[in-house]
């Protein structure tokens, strides 16, 4: 259709605007979509790269960014530390060995109680031990020969074969006592053998272990205090 008055090519200008309008539009969208999408391909991209490995400053000190193949590394161990290990899962498996046979030997509620707190605590505590000197490639008992084997096995606060014997055919009340007394003495030469890790210069500086030794102390001090209490009372 031809048009040749100024209305006409008014609105045929009108149109050609609106045409010109939506063209860009849409480019300005599709741009400013593409726009968007940068920052979740920089975001996978950036998923892909290296871990970074930052080691903290000592007190006052700033943080360091390592190398990405920096690996963990076991604290240095001292062969009292191993020494403490392999010796504490000995001496709890003999406190495991003596609440074993409360059930068998006394109805005293209080002292079986304590037995099944002592045997559950103790029985975890081996299995940490073991798991603390296999990670580290340390035997879990340690080498000896016989003329060494009474010393090691009679580390302090252990029962003697003749202790362990007597507690063994006692029963009720008697048993009890034996048993109270008999795990006080235990108990104690634990809190004997801490001491001696700690006193010992180099000993004891693992985290894992420092930590472990100390909660050795103050839990076995703890059952002290109850069993003291347990004994002192009339049967």
């Amino acid at each position: 259709m031809r048009c040749f008055s100024f209305n006409c090519w008014g609105k045929l200008r009108s149109i050609i605007d609106r045409a010109a309008l939506r063209t860009g539009l849409i480019a300005a969208g599709a741009l400013i979509g593409a726009m968007a999408a940068l920052p979740a391909y920089a975001q996978r991209a950036d998923s892909k790269s290296e871990p970074i490995v930052v080691q903290p400053g000592a007190p006052g000190q700033p943080t360091r960014q390592l190398p990405a193949s920096t690996r963990a590394v076991l604290p240095a161990r001292s062969a009292k530390d191993v020494e403490f290990m392999q010796g504490m899962i000995m001496h709890h498996a003999q406190a495991v060995e003596m609440t074993a046979i409360i059930e068998s030997r006394t109805a005293n509620k209080n002292v079986r109680l304590l037995g099944d707190r002592i045997r559950q605590s103790q029985s975890d505590e081996i299995s940490f031990m073991k798991r603390w000197l296999e990670v580290r490639g340390e035997a879990v008992s340690p080498q000896m020969d016989m003329a060494d084997h009474q010393h090691h096995t009679l580390m302090p606060g252990m029962l003697t074969a003749k202790q362990m014997d007597a507690l063994k055919k006692a029963k009720g009340p008697e048993f009890d006592r034996l048993f109270l007394a008999g795990m006080i003495q235990h108990h104690k030469g634990a809190l004997v053998m801490v001491e001696d890790l700690f006193n010992t210069a180099g000993a004891g500086q693992d985290a894992e272990l420092f930590n472990f030794a100390s909660d050795v102390d103050s839990g076995q001090r703890a059952e002290i205090r109850s069993m003291e209490t347990l004994l002192a009372e009339k049967p």
